[in-house]
């Protein structure tokens, strides 16, 4: 202590060290090129490793097209990914939250293999093989993804300066990885956003090899060519689903630390050679993804030209650039006596509406709805809060100022609003609404008949939002498109509002229509779309929807993608949350049918090994931190130096891929682990390989035999794990004990009772052979969203056909033998443990509990003598729920009497409006506990 005191240092700073300890030497760097490295050019691999890597990618496709057919019909999201490409095949406009790359593949993939687009997919369950749908060719796109993903992690380890044996044990882990495996044999995204992550990574490992060698390599060709590369495989990556903002984040954040690199190598990088390593990373991993990010969409705006399901989310400008939905232009100043359609602002899309059927409730005069679709229903005619005078007094009719000089409208304007078709005026009163039954809300109908003069409940003031109308002269007048106001009821003072309320089936399930007293403002916002009236003739100043162009709509898409994003927040049966998946606490019921069940589990050697593999380099980093600052000299250590690096890379990429989780509040599922297990797995890799081949001292460097034994182990265990939960991943037959037995967890709530007792019994029935299984999805699909009508009970008892037997459509059956005799319908009520409940009970309950419409189809197959068959589905219900992704956002008709329709509108959230609306939504009770999917037919993302 004396002698390090004279030298001038603290003890804590100057560690003793032990005589077996060699005193690491200390070199300054002259330029920026990284201690220990050398060329590890994936393109010079050796004969060796070349026959290896095609072995293991034979490997891999044997393990990934096994059985690729199977099941023959729609397993869980294909309901959406392949509707998706429908729609893209039809032309018809959807709006997903995630980018167009892998979908726009997955409909490629069909339409080569002669994919006509008229296959809906709507239905867990539903059978391919009767329609003749391509889905093996559909399926074989993520097929193709996930075999790939094999070499380029081997690739990627090489790259890293992994030996050959901790390479081949990287791809082996992916090869028997069961999630992995799931994921890549469905019509679903996450094995294309995979191989591109994988890409990515693989890149910019070369591209970081290529930057430590120093300025020898600096701007040579290779360098370049893993520059672009990485960008290339980042705008891939991202273009697939937003995910890839995360690999964007690993990717800059070393690319920072780089620039911080060659900033301080001030003998070789110049000022203006530092600019220009920061522009080439700038144009290539900014420049060259964002390019590639727009093209995707560039060709998404291309397929989709015609209107869809998802142009309702969308605004009018955008609207009007789509086939049939452009309108021919206007007149762009409103009078009086002008016959227009009134659209809301913030539903981006629904006309003010009224038919010819009453409220049920309140009033029960009739219905005033907001609809999605033009239709003569949505025209009114704007008259004067008197009619006016003539030389032989008032003139009557709607048509009265037809003949005379046209009035403007100005702010302030008294108005009366007359529905062409059904002779009424649009009406509001201190009556509740038929849904919304708040003290702030009023009942808005259509009243009246031909000849009525009306009442003072008729009079709306128009008033002129300036803030959001277009131009000066639409700030004063109202003005076609350009000029945004309200609608204030004269005798109440509310104003005309609508929000993301929807009505029952006696209203087709149209927006509901209110008048708010202090509503939010953009509820309450309207414009006029179409406009015409006599007196304003072909010179008339005309006007139209702006054309946002390209980049409008570009940007537009965005924002409705990341806000619906955003707001899926409800839970569903099979999520998780992040803490869970390192561990793998639970999966996801995918599929069940004809005694089989597909279950997204992983593999739990792999995932407990990697999640290990983390633990330990962070245990490592915390312990290095601490004796870097005890003064030791670690990082003078070539070795530890490097370990700390390359692990600390790929274990950051872990981070980034996982930890953004946390701070999300929407619906959360197994598979958004993927990429994050990838970047795990590489990290064991690397410990393994520093363990058995650049760690001195722990005697496994000098024995590499040691090593590879090693390695064919882990292998070994993993495929033996692999093998026990593969029927889950590929839908084979299984027994109930065998089932029992490797159900290490409660959590892993795949139904083992769905399984035979013996596989024997499999023999006696073949889901794929040429008689192919009937169907679980209903024949007639029941409308979506749709809401079966309540206190109705069983109808005294009896049952009714659910369609006439001339109008019903039939699932085709491919056996001969078994015909369809009978379909029925009956209302059940159950509590939400699913026990059945009868007449007194229901009684007992009403006004107490809410109740939830649940749609169930149940198939009893009789063979030709009438004698019932067995089908062996346990409880199927083959009617999947809408996209969670829109699922609650957005009012819809959908199959209404009124004409068929093929948009819905889109609504914003309003927080303002949050609040008032709690009472409405708390009111939704959501009923039943998860189940399998074999049961309780449910898809997410």
């Amino acid at each position: 202590e004396k002698s390090q005191a004279r030298n001038g240092r603290s003890p804590a700073r100057t560690p003793t060290r032990t005589s077996g300890q060699s005193k690491p030497t200390t070199t300054r760097d002259t330029d920026y090129t990284s201690i220990g490295v050398s060329d590890h050019d994936v393109f010079l691999l050796p004969g060796s490793d070349l026959q290896l890597l095609g072995i293991l990618t034979v490997v891999a496709a044997a393990v990934r097209l096994f059985r690729i057919y199977q099941p023959s019909s729609v397993v869980f999201d294909e309901v959406h990914f392949g509707g998706f490409a429908s729609k893209y095949i039809k032309g018809r406009f959807f709006m997903d939250v995630h980018p167009p790359l892998a979908k726009l593949l997955l409909t490629l993939a069909g339409w080569l293999a002669g994919f006509d687009g008229e296959f809906d997919f709507k239905d867990i369950g539903k059978d391919y093989l009767e329609p003749g749908v391509p889905y093996v060719a559909m399926r074989l796109l993520p097929a193709i993804c996930g075999i790939l993903t094999v070499p380029t992690i081997f690739l990627t380890l090489k790259a890293a300066g992994c030996r050959t044996t901790s390479a081949a044990l990287g791809a082996g882990l992916v090869i028997f990885e069961n999630g992995l495996l799931t994921q890549s044999r469905l019509i679903l995204l996450d094995s294309p956003l995979m191989v591109f992550t994988a890409f990515t990574v693989l890149a910019w490992t070369c591209f970081a090899n290529q930057h430590e060698q120093g300025p020898s390599k600096a701007f040579e060709p290779s360098w370049w060519f893993w520059l672009m590369a990485t960008g290339l495989g980042l705008g891939a990556t991202v273009s697939v689903k937003w995910v890839g903002l995360f690999t964007i984040a690993w990717v800059g954040s070393l690319t920072v630390l780089q620039l911080w690199v060659l900033l301080g190598d001030t003998r070789t990088v110049t000022p203006r050679l530092w600019w220009k390593h920061f522009f080439a990373r700038v144009f290539s991993l900014i420049i060259i993804p964002l390019t590639f990010y727009m093209a995707m969409f560039a060709i998404h705006f291309l397929c989709l030209v015609n209107p869809g399901d998802g142009d309702g989310f969308m605004s009018s400008e955008f609207q009007a650039t789509l086939n049939s939905k452009s309108m021919q232009d206007v007149p762009v100043d409103v009078v009086m006596g002008s016959r227009v359609s009134i659209r809301h602002h913030n539903t981006q899309g629904g006309y003010l509406h009224s038919h010819n059927h009453m409220y049920p409730t309140g009033s029960k005069q009739q219905q005033i709805t907001l609809y999605p679709h033009k239709d003569e229903n949505n025209v009114w005619l704007l008259e004067n809060q008197t009619q006016p005078e003539g030389l032989d007094g008032p003139i009557t009719g709607p048509t009265a100022w037809d003949k005379l000089d046209v009035t403007h409208l100005h702010d302030g304007s008294i108005v009366r609003l007359y529905h062409l078709t059904t002779d009424r005026r649009l009406h509001s009163h201190d009556v509740r609404p038929p849904v919304t039954e708040a003290d702030w809300q009023n009942e808005v109908s259509a009243y009246g008949y031909e000849g009525f003069e009306g009442d003072a409940n008729d009079f709306f003031r128009v008033e002129i939002i300036r803030s959001m109308s277009d131009g000066a002269a639409a700030k004063s007048r109202v003005r076609t498109i350009q000029t945004k106001f309200k609608l204030v009821h004269v005798m109440t003072g509310c104003v005309l509002f609508s929000h993301k309320v929807k009505l029952p089936d006696w209203a087709y399930e149209q927006q509901e229509v209110t008048c708010a007293k202090q509503g939010t403002l953009p509820n309450s916002v309207w414009y006029i779309e179409q406009n015409e009236h006599p007196m304003l003739g072909v010179d008339a100043e005309k006007v139209n929807y702006r054309n946002p162009g390209f980049f409008g709509k570009f940007w537009e898409l965005q924002k409705v993608m990341w806000r619906t994003n955003a707001g899926l927040v409800e839970s569903h049966a099979w999520d998780s949350r992040p803490p869970s998946w390192p561990v793998l606490r639970r999966g996801i019921n995918f599929w069940g049918k004809d005694h089989r069940q597909i279950y997204l589990i992983g593999n739990p050697i792999v995932w407990w090994s990697s999640t290990l593999a983390v633990a330990i380099y962070i245990a490592f980093k915390g312990l290095a931190v601490l004796r870097w600052q005890r003064g030791y000299s670690d990082y003078h250590i070539s070795t530890f130096k490097r370990f700390d690096y390359e692990i600390g890379t790929s274990v950051l990429g872990w981070a980034f891929h996982y930890f953004p989780f946390f701070l999300m509040q929407r619906q959360l599922f197994l598979h958004h682990y993927f990429p994050a297990l990838y970047f795990a797995i590489i990290t064991f890799c690397q410990i393994y390989d520093f363990a058995t081949s650049r760690i001195g001292g722990l005697g496994l460097r000098e024995r590499p035999s040691l090593g590879k034994v090693g390695a064919m182990l882990l292998l070994i265990l993993s495929i033996v794990a692999f093998t026990i939960y593969s029927p889950l991943a590929y839908g084979n037959p299984w027994t109930q004990s065998a089932c029992k037995q490797v159900k290490l967890f409660e959590a892993w709530d795949w139904d083992c009772g769905t399984f035979h007792t013996s596989l024997d019994q499999y023999a006696t029935f073949s889901p794929n052979a040429n008689n192919a299984a009937q169907t679980d999805s209903p024949a007639v699909p029941a409308q979506r969203g749709g809401h079966a009508p309540i206190g109705g009970g069983l109808q005294d008892g009896n049952q009714k056909p659910l369609v006439p037997p001339g109008d019903a459509k039939v699932t085709p059956q491919a056996q001969a033998d078994k015909s369809v005799l009978n379909r029925e319908e009956r209302v059940e009520y159950r509590d939400q443990d699913g026990n059945l409940l009868d007449e007194a009970q229901v009684a007992a309950l009403e006004g107490k509990v809410s109740f939830q419409t649940r749609y169930e189809t149940r198939t009893r197959i009789v063979d030709a003598a009438g004698n019932e068959v067995a089908d062996g589905t346990p409880g199927a219900e083959g009617f999947a729920p809408p996209h969670p992704d829109v699922e609650g956002r957005n009012p819809e008709t959908l199959d209404s009497n009124e004409q068929e329709a093929r948009e819905q509108p889109a609504t914003v959230a309003v927080g303002g409006d949050v609040g008032k609306e709690d009472g409405v939504e708390q009111g939704k009770a959501r009923g039943g506990k998860p189940r399998p999917a074999s049961e309780g037919n449910e898809a997410t993302r």
